[in-house]
């Protein structure tokens, strides 16, 4: 019904196998929303990761036109330096900027890419890339001592959740989300918001620190570990807080959202290295041990190609009037390329088995004016089944940790979303929903027509 007011509870990397199926006995209020609104998995963004993901989640933009592609980002020609996409880089209206200019009211508490804050028509607590406590992460400042004196001291993200100490991993994630709860619930009973919004960031945490005690397919599970119920267990605590918070909002439409989801990480490719192997990558010298991959032990004139790391590959290429000492000639630049993608995509898992590698082009799904400013290639690792490592000196092109420590998981395409109007009683499975749909979704439920330039499409 138009005009509604609207409550968001995003939980980060939420994966749909799961959620919609085994977790939902032990989900009572999530469940509740399945069995009387809309439900299903809900496609992400091109990369499937938490930046850009929630800014083209309530944007309802792809990243081409915002600019970014991840967490940190390349100047065009630059081979050294990058940027870290923080809410300075974000200049399409999300949401929460749209209601603020209709005089709705509005609470975002923990959505990404909202440090540094700006002013809204209502309050604003920021995110992980917050770099501590001391920074000024509420809007307005006022509210930040009364968001430390609620949380007894606020948690704006796990300090170590890629370790061994997994115990002290899983307090830390209960702790962090108690306290944002506890955020929640008061910045909730304030007062009557047209529109609130939570993410949080414990379910990404949680996979990626977890998910090899959980799963069989694994191949560092181990049958009767102390942790083996751990992921269920943290969302059943989060469906309690769901429950509350529904009941604290009262009338109005929920939806519960994630980004992208997760799945089992089977292994890393060393991307540079086989770069190396393929004489695509020159190095000055030969290395003798695993090192950080740097652009100053590079051959710069003699390289074709590099990559960067991730949940996803990036890789460049290193053309000739682009880059200060490029190689590719432009008019070889789409052969080179197709060849780099060829190769990749053959590229077997350690034991010879095909895996099934995507390498996309830019041009090919994103729109806008920034694609040229994308990654020559985004390689998905057999569907994004095998992450991609930049250091470079392995013995090996393959690893099974990231070059920061322990990481079970890796993002699945498909996260989840429910979305219950009031009066709603009727279950129905959505499908052919992405990521984009959302932020019209929210506007039309409040009454409002979502921009034409918003790419999604309503959901209801």
């Amino acid at each position: 019904m138009p005009g509604n007011r609207v409550l968001v509870v995003g939980w980060d990397c939420a994966p749909h196998q799961q959620l919609f199926g085994e977790f939902l006995e032990v989900m009572p209020n999530f469940r509740g929303l399945v069995d009387s609104g809309l439900w299903g998995p809900l496609r992400s963004s091109h990369p499937p990761i938490t930046v850009p993901a929630w800014t083209c989640m309530l944007s309802s933009k792809n990243p081409g036109k915002l600019g970014f592609y991840g967490f940190r980002n390349r100047k065009p020609g630059d081979v050294e330096s990058r940027w870290i996409a923080t809410s300075s880089a974000v200049k399409e209206p999300r949401v929460w900027d749209i209601l603020s200019t209709h005089g709705k009211r509005v609470c975002m508490l923990n959505v990404p890419q909202t440090y540094p804050v700006k002013p809204v028509n209502g309050v604003m607590v920021s995110s992980f890339l917050t770099p501590a406590n001391e920074s000024q992460y509420t809007y307005p400042d006022s509210l930040k001592p009364e968001i430390e004196r609620i949380a007894d001291g606020y948690i704006i993200d796990c300090e170590d959740f890629r370790t061994d100490d997994k115990q002290w991993l899983l307090d830390q994630i209960y702790e962090m989300t108690d306290k944002r709860f506890r955020v929640a619930k008061w910045l909730l009973e304030r007062e009557r918001w047209d529109f609130f919004m939570l993410v949080e960031m414990g379910p990404d945490r949680i996979h990626h620190g977890f998910w090899k005690f959980i799963d069989p397919q694994h191949r560092k599970y181990e049958r009767g570990n102390p942790f083996e119920n751990c992921i269920r267990d943290y969302y059943a605590h989060l469906d309690k807080q769901l429950g509350d918070l529904i009941e604290v909002f009262g009338e109005g439409a929920v939806i519960v959202v994630s980004d992208h989801g997760a799945k089992c990480m089977k292994g890393s490719l060393n991307i540079n290295d086989w770069f190396i192997r393929e004489g695509y990558l020159r190095l000055k010298q030969p290395l003798s041990e695993v090192t950080r991959f740097d652009a100053s032990l590079v051959d710069w004139p003699n390289t074709t190609a590099w990559g960067w790391g991730g949940y996803y590959a990036r890789v460049f290429m290193n053309v000739k009037g682009r880059e200060p000492q490029g190689l590719v000639e432009p008019s070889q630049y789409e052969s080179v390329r197709n060849e780099l993608a060829q190769k990749i995509a053959s590229i077997p898992d350690d034991g010879g088995s095909k895996l099934a590698t995507v390498c996309h082009r830019p041009q090919d799904i994103f729109t806008g004016p920034y694609v040229n400013e994308a990654p020559d290639l985004l390689v998905y690792l057999d569907d994004l089944s095998w992450r991609a490592g930049q250091d470079i000196g392995h013995d090996s092109i393959y690893s099974f940790d990231t070059e920061i420590g322990p990481d079970d998981a890796v993002h699945d395409h498909y996260g989840i979303v429910t979305v219950r109007q009031p009066g709603q009683n009727k279950s129905e499975r959505l499908e052919g929903a992405q990521l984009m749909d959302i932020a019209p979704t929210i506007l039309k439920s409040m009454g409002i027509d979502p921009p034409a330039d918003m790419e999604g499409q309503s959901l209801i």
